[in-house]
């Protein structure tokens, strides 16, 4: 075992942090972990581990739930495909492995949404198998203390790493060093300004040693976020809201939402609702009140989501980008997964709703104590 790899495992056995997937080999619940942390932040994804576990506690109750449910569950972690994905591969391991996860690591790769990292993480984690894993935190780790100046996420330079963290890994140790790599990434060797004097293996790493701590891994240049304005109707018919779900592909897969589209130069924002609502849906509304305007960054862009309240018109509805569509209480949109805009659309509609009723109950209440005044109804 090399220096590098005694001095990292020594460290991780004394300040490894007590994540709830380190008290398991369980295969199903470590790789449920692991495509939660796929882009999201440990603090994050600890609330949602246990709210999936407690609502899908094996892989057998994620196969045989409807997607919605799943989709709902996963409602706030964000990157849908990831939840689409999980439910895709759980009736995989359930109708070809007869729920047994498989252990070797090409049969793991071939699960949806399972890539070289998080086949490597599971099959080291879960069953020990000696295979690396280089992800964010690796790579950071790695190109600093070997002084890689060349585009960390180039091939040619992601084979050097895999080749670099295969010929580190202590065999028979891949369940602890893999995590250990993995864990001075995330809490020694930080994104900026690494805490140097805590790492175990500073003596001899190179970003140290030349003060390049804040300039290795070498980062790409920013390219601008592309903004799309959006506009979008609430569309109400006897006291009902029609709400539409998406097509089970792209970023917002699987998901609910209010009927909408991208605003075109020339048209008001009101022009742009009925319009997009007359092509997606084939009914006419009339445009009324706007409820919100909600600022969104995704990955690769951003929006400005405007949603207004609408009234149906006429028309019969007929789908033509979405997989299905449903007129609703109001009180039930609760029940459906929704993308983060469109929640704050709900969140917006309750106190508007209120307020109308209360205004609808101020003449009542006004006769109600005009009439207790003249004692002509009973306290």
């Amino acid at each position: 075992m090399s220096a590098f790899s005694t001095r990292l495992l020594k460290w991780y056995a004394k300040h490894k942090r007590d994540l709830p997937w380190r008290k398991t080999r369980d295969p199903y619940r470590i790789w449920l972990s692991e495509i939660l942390l796929q882009q999201t932040r440990v603090e994050a994804v600890i609330p949602y581990y246990k709210k999936f576990l407690a609502r899908f506690p094996d892989v057998f109750a994620l196969a045989n739930a409807p997607l919605d449910a799943v989709l709902k569950t996963w409602e706030g972690a964000g990157y849908y495909a990831r939840a689409r994905n999980l439910h895709r591969a759980a009736k995989v391991v359930v109708e070809k492995c007869g729920g047994k996860f498989p252990k070797e690591l090409r049969e793991i790769r071939e699960l949806p949404g399972v890539g070289r990292y998080t086949a490597g993480a599971i099959a080291s984690i879960a069953f020990n198998v000696d295979t690396p894993v280089v992800d964010g935190n690796v790579t950071r780790v790695l190109c600093r203390y070997f002084g890689i100046r060349d585009d960390p996420k180039a091939s040619a330079t992601q084979d050097r790493l895999w080749e670099i963290a295969t010929d580190l890994l202590p065999k028979g140790h891949a369940y602890e060093f893999n995590q250990a790599l993995m864990e001075l990434g995330a809490t020694i060797c930080a994104p900026k300004n690494p805490r140097c004097l805590l790492c175990p293996v500073q003596q001899k790493c190179f970003a140290r040693q030349d003060g390049l701590q804040n300039v290795l891994p070498v980062k790409r240049a920013k390219q601008e976020l592309l903004h799309r304005i959006i506009a979008a109707g609430v569309i109400y018919r006897r006291g009902r809201i029609l709400i539409q779900q998406r097509l089970n592909q792209g970023l917002l897969g699987g998901l609910w939402e209010f009927p909408g589209g991208k605003w075109e130069s020339g048209e008001t924002l009101e022009e742009c609702v009925a319009r997009e609502v007359r092509e997606e849906l084939g009914i006419d509304v009339r445009v009324g009140e706007k409820i919100i305007s909600v600022e969104h960054a995704f990955s690769h862009f951003s929006i400005t989501l405007h949603a207004f309240h609408c009234e149906y018109i006429s028309g019969r509805v007929r789908i033509s980008s979405a997989q299905k569509f449903k007129w609703v209480a109001q009180h039930e949109l609760e029940q459906y997964a929704f993308p983060a805009a469109n929640k704050k659309i709900i969140v917006a509609l309750l106190p508007q709703v209120a307020d109308a009723r209360a205004k609808r109950n101020i003449p009542r209440l006004a006769r109600a104590h005009s009439q207790r005044r003249s004692g002509t109804i009973a306290r």
